[in-house]
């Protein structure tokens, strides 16, 4: 068995619904929207478009592009107001009189209810596949004022739809029922309903599970159309004023009138003044023409004045037929999107005497009461009982021309009402009987239902039979008549047939017609759904290749790119021409290439230990400020310079052989101290970090500068001596030497290959000019593309920061750019062979592990330290030799705390001991380009 839905077949946006575990749930369209516009349209190609698309495309495409046909439902050619054939397409009387509207693009006539069937077909297309299985049945609101004729028109749509109309519901009594449905006490309430094409008005008493309408009103020929209209006339007025040509003679131009009007209308319903801007919209032999002008919205609510008296006046009908007063009103329910505007919310609030409701979605609240009463018939809901009741009075025609009532308007339906007449003329054979709804005395003032005869009456004189007439009304509103002659017993009844504009055969070859090409219209819905999917993807790519840019540089996967722009081509080229195999082939393989281009993203974000974004950046930047200044876990290696391996940094304290692994995945070279380290920077307090430094030590005096015999250029260096760090050579700070182990090129240190490793010019790259240095960092650190390092050409290139090579993506606690110089001098990248942690510290090891972790260490003569001096050409003096005279000394013991270093002769190089403080700020520069003040040697 098919579900049963609820549907709100509006003028201009139509909403489908269905009961989901007791509760109604409103079903989004294709294009994720929860109201479809009521719009069909037959492109170039002969392709039908519903709903959004359809609208899209109106401006350029008018003539074959058909809205608000529900004005049209179920009415005669004369019966159209001159308004509503106001439209950008054709609208046509056919031989029967009926309304037909013509498609050039087709060569065809369309009814009203062909164009709603559409509209219902597309609905339920989308209903079942929310739901997973078949639509078969639906409930169908129609505005409370629909005469019989337009109930019938709309049944016969959702036959032609395939659908089977398990109810035809008033719009107003739908409301209520999604308004009153968990309403727990009675109440009296009033459901305004002004939509885009009808106005309705209904009181009804809500309580206990029963749903009672007590008196309906309205006008089916009133709504948001109207005020579109105005703004319409307002602005075609004042152009042809202007200008002297008429806009509305012009479909395109109207087109444009219309939709501007109602962007206008939507507009001021949130500001008080709106600009209405329609560039081109004609051309005379002048040149082209615009419109750009203002709209405010007292001026909008003073073009409206007529309609708001056309609103006024069936909202007193419906309180009078009711027998209440407004202050008997507990609630004021406001339905349709057009109640939104202030005015109508003004008059609503004049006229009743207190504040609307506005706890319901104006827009979606038909269609839930809709599914509400679907619920209801397939027994998902129960306890509630609903008594409609008919808008218009039904009666027949009676010598005279007179109208004689049977069934009064408001009456509760279903209901059966009958009388008794006799014929008009003697020896009278036949009995005609014709149906009228309405409301005025005479017959020509009312709506023709329909004829029909009975026939076979004896011959008798005038008066003498008696003839029963019947009038049945379903729960639908439909109408079904019988006559019976008393006399023979001869009955005829009728089902109005000629409230619907269609017959039965022209219903049932819709019918067919709809079947038959349902296979074809669901191709084509299937192409389109396939080019729009084509499109999202190839835009998507492109989005993807932006950020991947963005985030990881042009660089970053490039071939793949390359592929991936390729594909994009290809896809759109396909979609140009339609070339269905091209489309589903370059889809595919697009959507591969996407989906590597992403995991590759995935895996280089997980190696860099950030996801790209700005919240990734931050929380990497917080983790490394919270972490210990030698906690360098999220640096990952690099190739700087020239050659396969040339300067190759393998990430924070790990040889290069790990290559680009995570750094929790690698061994450390080192264990971390338990203790609080010697500060050595006086300048480094806002960079303070409790686990490695010490406030409690006193600053050290300044130190001198290096004497002029000791510049490279003034020969103060040994040629012949290989050292990576050659004091003799390079009159740098020793206490950055004891951080580049010489055997180790692939670590952040200095390599033993000055030119070719770390800084990329093939040679020595060490410009005596430039006191032993060319500007440390614009080779291994290319300021370039990281400018976020430690060497950074803003920073003086202070040695002290030297020892913390892998700044240049990721800012440490321990080494900021701010400062220009590290905090980090405890040598914990590199264990010295001795078992010293390069800091004057020693601790357990292999080679000695009795001693004590804070005595010194006994000196292994077979193993040499990170600092070996017998590798360089030098003496190696035992760090922990403190008796050994100063003027013998080339480098000074680092554990020897009792000699100062203030009290070194100034010829000797100034190297101060690790336990000593690091000298204040502002001391002893080693480069004289691009100095800041912040970092000192």
């Amino acid at each position: 068995m098919g579900k049963v839905v609820g549907i709100d077949l509006g003028t201009t946006n139509s909403v489908v619904a269905v009961m989901e575990g007791g509760k109604p749930v409103v079903i989004a369209n294709a294009e994720g929207m929860r109201t479809t516009p009521s719009v069909v349209a037959f492109s170039k190609e002969g392709e039908k478009l519903i709903g959004q698309m359809a609208r899209r495309q109106s401006v350029l495409n008018p003539q074959n592009t058909f809205y608000a046909v529900k004005r049209f439902v179920g009415r005669k050619y004369d019966e159209l107001s001159s308004e509503s054939k106001r439209v950008p397409y054709t609208v046509r009387r056919d031989e029967s009189g009926n309304v037909k509207v013509k498609c050039p693009r087709l060569d065809k006539d369309f009814a009203p209810e062909e164009i709603s069937a559409m509209i219902l077909r597309k609905l339920v297309e989308e209903a079942s596949q929310y739901l997973g299985q078949p639509v078969t049945g639906a409930v169908i609101t129609v505005p409370a004022y629909f005469n019989d004729a337009q109930r019938q028109a709309t049944r016969d749509a959702g036959r032609i739809a395939g659908l089977e109309v398990k109810r035809i519901i008033n719009e107003p009594t739908a409301a209520s029922l999604a308004y009153g449905l968990d309403q727990q006490y009675n109440q009296t309430i009033l459901v305004f309903d002004l939509g885009g094409g009808t106005f309705d008005v209904s009181v009804l008493d809500v309580g206990d599970g029963v749903f009672e309408v007590r008196s309906t009103s309205g006008d089916t020929q009133l709504g948001g159309l109207n005020f579109d209209q105005k703004i319409v006339d307002w602005l075609a007025e004042e152009f042809l004023e202007k200008e002297g040509v008429d806009l509305r003679r012009d479909r395109q131009s109207l087109q444009r009138l219309n939709e501007a009007a109602e962007k206008a209308k939507i507009e001021l319903s949130g500001v008080p003044v709106t600009p209405i801007n329609l560039p081109f919209i004609t051309a005379t032999a002048d040149g082209p023409k615009h419109i750009e002008t203002k709209l405010e919205r007292s001026h909008f609510e003073n073009l409206c004045g007529d309609l708001l008296s056309q609103i006024r006046g069936p909202l007193k009908q419906a309180l009078d037929d009711a027998n209440v007063t407004p202050s008997q009103i507990d609630e004021v329910v406001l339905v349709g999107g057009s109640s939104r505007m202030p005015m109508v919310e003004d008059l609503v609030r004049s006229v009743m005497n207190r504040e609307p409701n506005r706890n319901v979605n104006p827009d979606e609240v038909v269609a839930v009461g809709a599914a509400i009463q679907a619920g209801i018939l397939t027994q998902e809901v129960k306890d509630i009982l609903l008594l409609d009741v008919t808008p218009l009075s039904l009666g027949l025609e009676t010598v005279g021309g007179v109208m004689k009532k049977l069934i009064p308007r408001n009456t509760t339906i279903p209901v059966r009402r009958s009388d008794t007449f006799s014929t008009s003329e003697n020896n009278q054979t036949v009995v005609e009987v014709h149906i009228l709804q309405g409301e005025r005395e005479m017959v020509g003032d009312n709506k023709s239902l329909g004829r029909f005869k009975l026939m076979g009456v004896p011959p008798a004189p005038r008066g003498i039979p008696q003839v029963q007439v019947s009038f049945d009304i379903d729960a639908n509103g439909i109408l079904q008549v019988s006559a019976l002659d008393k006399t023979t017993g001869r009955q005829q009844s009728i089902t109005v047939q000629e409230a619907s504009n269609l017959s039965e055969s022209e219903i049932q070859d819709m019918v067919r017609a709809a079947e038959e090409n349902a296979a074809t219209d669901r191709m084509i819905r299937e192409r389109i759904e396939k080019r729009n999917r084509a499109g999202a993807l190839a835009f998507r790519a492109e989005r993807l290749l932006r950020e991947v840019a963005i985030d990881f540089g042009m660089q970053f996967a490039r071939e793949r790119r390359r592929r991936i722009e390729d594909l994009v081509q290809t896809l759109r080229v396909a979609v140009e021409q339609s070339d269905e195999r091209g489309i589903d082939i370059a889809q595919s393989d697009l959507q591969n290439e996407v989906y590597e281009m992403n995991r590759e993203a995935y895996l280089y974000d997980l190696d860099d230990a950030g996801d790209g974004s700005i919240l990734g950046q931050i929380g990497d930047t917080l983790k490394k400020a919270f972490s210990g200044d030698d906690d360098d876990y999220y640096r990952t290696g690099g190739d700087y310079g020239y050659g396969p391996n040339a300067g190759y940094d393998g990430g924070g304290g790990y040889p290069s052989g790990n290559g680009y692994s995570n750094s929790w995945e690698r061994q450390a070279q080192w264990d971390a101290p338990d203790w609080n380290q010697q500060r050595s920077s006086g300048s480094q307090n806002k960079s303070w970090d409790d686990w490695d430094d010490d406030w409690d030590q006193p600053a050290q005096p300044p130190r001198p500068a290096p004497s002029y015999d000791q510049l490279p250029e003034r020969g103060g260096y040994n040629p012949s001596t290989p050292a990576e760090y050659d004091q003799n050579r390079y009159p740098q700070d020793a206490y950055s030497q004891d951080r580049y182990p010489q055997e180790n090129t692939g670590r952040s240190g200095y390599s033993d290959d000055y030119g070719s490793r770390d800084y990329g010019s093939g040679g020595s790259n060490y410009d005596s000019s430039n006191y032993g240095r060319n500007e440390i960092g614009q080779g291994r650190y290319d300021q370039g593309s990281k400018d976020q390092g430690a060497y950074d050409q803003g920073y003086g290139q202070d040695s002290y920061g030297q020892d913390r090579y892998g700044q240049n993506d990721y800012r440490q606690s321990g080494y900021d750019s701010d400062d220009g110089a590290s905090d980090r001098y405890q040598q914990r990248d590199y264990q010295r062979s001795d078992g010293s942690l390069g800091d004057g510290r020693s601790q357990p090891n292999a080679n000695n592990p009795s001693y004590p972790a804070d005595s010194p260490p006994d000196r292994n003569p077979d193993s040499r330290g990170e600092y070996d001096r017998q590798d360089y050409g030098r003496q190696d003096y035992d760090r922990s030799d403190s008796d050994r005279p100063d003027s013998e000394r080339s480098v000074y013991d680092r554990q020897d705390n009792s000699r100062p270093g203030n009290n070194r002769p100034d010829s000797s190089r100034p190297d101060y001991d690790r336990t000593q403080d690091a000298p204040p700020r502002n001391s002893q520069r080693s480069s004289q380009d691009n100095w800041d003040d912040d970092a000192w040697f």
